[in-house]
């Protein structure tokens, strides 16, 4: 099931559906441009909670997947412990196939 995410992670990059990047992301939950937001399960206690509350505020879906390494290689950078991603039908299914997995 990982490669099933990390595959639409990186489907979503290609498209240029995504944004990555701490300031990015928060500046696109901001502005309700992003419909799901991935943080790796390695990113900072302090980045984690700070887009809790972020996500909460705007009610934009959070998901605490993969880490830095394993993300940030299905995009194609380097270093990315956070992903928002833009496009409803990719975050609905990248959505869908994470709650799968953890039931």
């Amino acid at each position: 099931m990982i490669n099933k995410i990390l595959g639409l992670l990186g489907i979503s990059a290609k498209a240029g559906k995504i944004v990555s990047g701490t300031d990015i992301v928060l500046e696109n939950i901001e502005k309700n441009k992003v419909n799901l937001v991935i943080i790796a399960t390695d990113a900072s206690e302090r980045t984690i909670n700070n887009f809790k509350f972020s996500c909460e505020k705007y009610k934009v879906p959070l998901f605490i997947y993969g880490t830095i390494d394993e993300n940030s290689k299905a995009i194609g950078k380097d270093n990315r412990a956070v992903i928002g991603v833009k496009d409803k039908n990719l975050a609905e299914a990248i959505k869908n196939k994470i709650s799968a997995e953890v039931k």
